[in-house]
């Protein structure tokens, strides 16, 4: 029986920042088609990978991920693995529609690795912040940063750090430009 192949993006959390683990994306697209995954890309230097497997489990795509980085640059980095169809779905769940918002980057999406408990959400939901507003689901938290990310106060380690789950974040440039990639 064949197996058909799905398309998924990994979405790797803390690479090529400030000069700290560093990877070439060219040398990681090798790496992952030396592993056997097959349509490789890269976007940007952030950590963006598009490619095609046939694995149906997406945690297991992140432990060979994971392994691969941590056996040949020697660090850890986490890695989130989606669907193309999941980041379809949560693009098109985005509360935020406002299109200056979206074309001057302060719209975000902090992506869940798992869900966080009631407990966590309710402690996030109820802080109060000048200039950012979220809305949290069970595999993202949506966020509107009025001055940009680089002045907001909810940031990726303070969203983990509450709900008490792993996280990465995007823009909604780069999370259109991935699912762009993976839908062609």
């Amino acid at each position: 029986m064949k197996t058909n192949t799905k398309t998924y993006i990994a979405l790797l959390r803390g690479i090529n920042v400030s000069g700290h683990k560093k990877i070439k994306m060219a040398d990681l697209r090798f790496l992952l088609e030396k592993e056997g995954f097959t349509n490789v890309k890269t976007y940007i230097q952030s950590g963006n990978v598009i490619f095609s497997g046939k694995e149906e489990e997406s945690t297991k795509l992140e432990h060979q991920i994971r392994a691969l980085i941590k056996n040949n640059y020697k660090f850890e980095v986490p890695v989130l693995v989606k669907t193309a169809e999941q980041i379809k779905a949560i693009l098109a769940k985005n509360p935020y529609k406002d299109t200056e918002d979206l074309t001057n980057n302060k719209i975000y999406f902090v992506l869940l690795k798992e869900t966080p408990n009631v407990e966590n959400i309710t402690v996030l939901s109820s802080i109060p912040f000048d200039n950012e507003k979220l809305v949290i689901t069970p595999n993202c938290v949506y966020l509107r940063c009025a001055l940009g990310a680089g002045k907001a106060k909810c940031t990726n380690n303070f969203i983990e750090n509450k709900l008490k789950v792993s996280a990465t974040t995007r823009n909604y440039k780069t999370m259109q430009k991935v699912l762009e990639l993976a839908l062609v």
